[in-house]
């Protein structure tokens, strides 16, 4: 019978409650926070979190909890844990394991759920949630019996780390919560080496790549990992092969390398495309076709070796001629010690895109037009934070400003989603990246329509007294789809909104609040947050006039026509 029912079971020696087994295992897991909101059915848990030293982040919406806890994935490479109740509490949850599951971010769901053995309350607010999860995570399972928590706890945790990570889910009905058992949790073991790459393949590889002209390597989100960073620096270093990167593999590697060419931002019609459609061999590295495809596959065209943790899903632009499957540091590892430069190599088209790709990123990043243009915008940005500076962005158009203008130093210094592309998520990925790391330089960079479908989680930053910056690039519109509206031919129609004074909505939430009326003032406004402990909150109008014409017609006819 269920706590909330007042029915006590009977304790007999070395029993312990469900709950507290739950925790428990959690605690061995390794598990710093739980982000959520707790409801009715979770009090058992609750209680015995109260007695844990893991930390429990109350937020304001569930939502916000399953982004907290996907970036913890993400930066950490450890399962990041938020809870929910039943109901309307679990499907609050569904977007953000979405997030993390497009993303490979590592993220547990615990939801709660009526009494599973008899309940008095009918079928109220009693969804079948697991399977409602199941599309959109690696494992979701009801736990009906104590007995199974700690092997539940521990697969949750080993199949949402494993390649690829995901969002799992596990839901823990209040009379299992309060059931008695004598079961104990289970130690993790040592993680599991991945998959040494077939010797084989790699000297293929290597063939391929001394064989090509002009061989380019693509740096895509499956690369963000330990060790992966070394054994690619060293790959680039043995070959001097120019790379390029997708959105999501921004910073992997130095975006200051001289043989950087630039970030692909768009899937199509995108000035990088030039230098790829040059290419005759690509070494892509970690891409998953989750993003939006860098490069579009023809039969006879390009060659492309597969470097990733799994083999390539089929897709109709993406069919590699050569798969090297496995850990992908020591494939690189095994590459770089059997390669050597070649002659017969040719960079040389590849480093004037480089230029010009410089070249345009310069270009209006001194433009004092306000409200301010997105380069100005953006230069301003990398001008404010220190090279191990974290930016959080939301989706919107200014997402593919940052990604072709904003040169990263460091891995996960560029956190966007370029997999589920939700809005909502920038604002609570810089909350756990501030909290994370307080002793670095945090921003949350949002258009005002992403901003506000979270911006209530203000208040959790403040209570949590984290060091934040929220720069907001508003022109009170659904920026991106109106572009996108304009492209089409279609009217000027049904996007436009009023927003809040931002100023007055920080204030109020015990945040300190700024206005950039001019754009001289957007740098020394940056700097002065960033410098001053709190949240801070950075109201900017942009203008987003030149989105065609820079990103799409100018620069692409100056590149491609080289």
């Amino acid at each position: 019978m269920s706590n909330s029912e007042g029915i006590q079971p009977e304790l007999k020696d070395g029993q312990i409650k469900g709950s507290d087994l739950f925790i428990k295992a959690l605690e061995g897991e390794g598990v710093e926070y739980i982000f959520g909101v707790p409801g009715e059915e979770n009090l058992d848990l609750l209680e015995s979190l109260r007695q844990s030293n893991i930390k429990l982040v109350l937020t304001r919406h569930e939502q916000g909890a399953g982004f907290m806890a996907s970036t913890y994935g993400r930066f950490t490479g450890h399962t990041g844990v938020c809870l929910a109740t039943l109901g309307p509490g679990a499907t609050n949850f569904v977007t953000s394991a979405a997030y993390a599951q497009l993303g490979a971010m590592p993220m547990l769901m615990i939801t709660g759920q009526k009494p599973v053995k008899k309940s008095k309350q009918g079928r109220f607010q009693i969804l079948e949630t697991v399977p409602m999860f199941k599309p959109i995570t690696k494992f979701a399972k009801q736990i009906v019996n104590a007995n199974t928590i700690p092997s539940l706890v521990r697969e949750s945790f080993r199949i949402a780390e494993e390649e690829r990570p995901g969002a799992v889910n596990l839901e823990l009905p209040e009379d299992i919560a309060h059931e008695y058992t004598d079961n104990q949790f289970i130690y993790p073991q040592s993680r599991p080496r991945l998959p040494t790459p077939d010797q084989k393949c790699v000297r293929a590889a290597v063939q391929m790549i001394h064989n090509a002209k002009r061989p380019l390597i693509l740096i895509g989100a499956g690369a963000n990992r330990k060790r992966i960073q070394d054994a690619l620096n060293d790959l680039v270093e043995a070959t001097g092969i120019p790379f390029f990167n997708t959105q999501m593999g921004k910073g992997v590697l130095n975006e200051y390398h001289p043989l950087y060419i630039g970030t692909a931002a768009l899937s199509d019609g995108d000035y990088l495309h030039c230098a790829i459609d040059r290419a005759d061999l690509v070494v892509n590295i970690g891409h998953d076709v989750i993003e939006k495809p860098p490069f579009f596959m023809e039969p006879g065209g390009k060659q492309v070796i597969h470097i990733n943790f799994n083999s390539a899903e089929v897709d109709e632009v993406y069919f590699p001629q050569l798969e090297v499957v496995g850990d992908i540091a020591t494939t690189l590892e095994s590459i770089s010690k059997n390669i050597s430069k070649s002659d017969e190599w040719d960079f040389e088209y590849y480093m004037k895109v480089r230029d010009q790709v410089l070249a345009s990123i310069k270009d209006g990043a001194d433009d004092d037009g306000f409200p301010t243009k997105p380069q100005r915008m953006v230069a301003d940005v990398r001008r404010a934070m220190p090279q191990d500076g974290i930016i959080a962005l939301d989706n919107g158009m200014y997402k593919i400003w940052f990604a072709r203008n904003y040169r990263a130093y460091e891995p996960n210094t560029v956190l966007l989603d370029n997999a589920l592309a939700t809005m909502g998520a920038g604002l609570p990925s810089a909350m756990m990246a501030a909290m994370l790391y307080p002793e670095r330089k945090v921003m949350a960079i949002c258009g005002d329509g992403g901003f506000m479908m979270n911006s209530q989680e203000l208040e959790t930053a403040v209570r949590y007294k984290l060091n934040l910056t929220v720069l907001i690039l508003r022109d009170d519109a659904y920026g991106m789809i109106k572009w996108k509206q304009e492209g089409g031919g279609f009217e000027n129609w049904g996007l436009d909104y009023g927003n809040p004074d931002f100023v007055k909505y920080a204030e109020s939430y015990g945040a300190v609040g700024h206005r950039i009326e001019e754009t001289t003032e957007l740098l020394p406004t940056l700097q002065k947050a960033l410098d001053t402990p709190g949240v801070h909150l950075v109201d900017a109008p942009i203008d987003y006039s030149e989105n065609t014409r820079v990103l799409i017609n100018e620069l692409a006819e100056k590149v491609c026509l080289i």
